[in-house]
């Protein structure tokens, strides 16, 4: 039966992959699935017809219970590697969690890169399991971290898995750790649109998802697999808060001039807001001293308060905390 679920897993992966691709595609969840003049050609036209992808995974319900006690659920992400979301989502976590009345989690689902032990200044340390789940790693008394990268005997270590074993393991990190009540979980994702993020939609299905922060750098490069990561968040309805340009421009320390050592040629992420009718939260300018706290462990936020990269954080966190308020409001009113 274990195997049997196994393989299901495996393939509703690979079908909602492939799917997600086509624009015209009504989605395996459709009663349309196979079914339609679209589907034609499909190579997953006669599973999905056959209705075996609207089989529940019995974990979905189990972390619609477990996520009930977070309150506010960011996920951060972005379709280019090295743009910064691990940075960006602990500086996020740091500054939500400087309000002491606010309980806080970050969750590293980049399996196999986790960074989130080394920034957050707690690499080595170990997880442990009681009667309720595993406990979280804590930075501060309300600021939990959970990563792979705490269950490695090594930072060093290469986790080298495929799909289902990486969809596994992110179904434990919600389902069996112990968050307790949280004001705020922040998942820090891996690059791309794929198992990961696939796992992530699916497994928090049945419960609120605030929305998603979209992460990126000025350069057109960077922007064009940005808005593939846009597209994946439109396709499986998961709401967009708004999109941070990190490492826009260089402020000079002494002259405070700016220089843009990534240019944006094609408008960066404020022409592309502006196309896509997205917020565009704020630009964090490159600054050398957050890549320094965050290998020594320690927040920008509080080693530097008053630079203008610090600024401009406080300024996004503000608006994505009154975004989660607003979005709170509206619901109520809508039930």
């Amino acid at each position: 039966m274990l195997f049997k679920q196994f393989i299901w897993t495996w393939c509703y992966g690979i079908k909602r992959c492939l799917c997600l691709i086509r624009s015209d595609c009504p989605g395996t969840e459709s009663e349309a699935a196979g079914k339609s003049s679209s589907c034609q050609g499909c190579p997953n036209q006669k599973i999905c017809a056959s209705g075996a992808t609207t089989a529940p995974d019995p974990a979905i319900a189990e972390i619609g219970v477990k996520m009930s006690t977070v309150k506010h659920k960011i996920l951060v992400l972005s379709g280019k590697g090295g743009v910064g979301k691990s940075t960006f989502s602990a500086h996020l976590a740091h500054a939500l969690a400087g309000d002491s009345t606010k309980e806080v989690a970050l969750l590293d689902v980049d399996i196999c890169g986790p960074s989130i032990p080394r920034i957050m200044g707690v690499e080595g340390e170990q997880v442990h399991q009681s009667g309720s789940g595993w406990s979280p790693v804590y930075v501060e008394d309300n600021l939990a971290v959970m990563s792979i990268g705490f269950l490695l005997s090594s930072p060093d270590d290469a986790v080298i898995w495929r799909g289902p074993k990486k969809n596994g393991m992110i179904k434990q990190f919600l389902r069996d750790v112990d968050w307790g009540e949280l004001d705020y979980l922040v998942v820090d994702t891996p690059p791309g649109t794929s198992d990961e993020h696939l796992s992530l939609v699916q497994y928090l299905s049945a419960t609120h998802v605030d929305g998603a922060v979209i992460v990126t750098t000025p350069q057109e490069v960077a922007l064009q697999d940005v808005r593939k990561e846009i597209r994946f968040c439109q396709k499986v309805k998961l709401p967009i808060i708004g999109v941070v340009e990190n490492m826009s421009g260089f402020v000079c320390p002494k002259c405070k001039n700016t220089s843009q050592i990534f240019p944006p040629t094609s408008g960066g992420a404020e022409r592309m807001c502006a196309d896509l009718d997205l917020r565009l939260l704020g630009k964090v300018p490159l600054d050398p001293r957050i890549a320094r706290s965050c290998d020594e462990g320690k927040s920008f936020l509080t080693e530097v308060p008053d630079s203008p990269a610090a600024k401009v954080y406080q300024s996004i966190v503000q608006s994505i905390q009154d975004y989660c308020s607003n979005r709170a409001k509206e619901e109520q009113s809508n039930t």
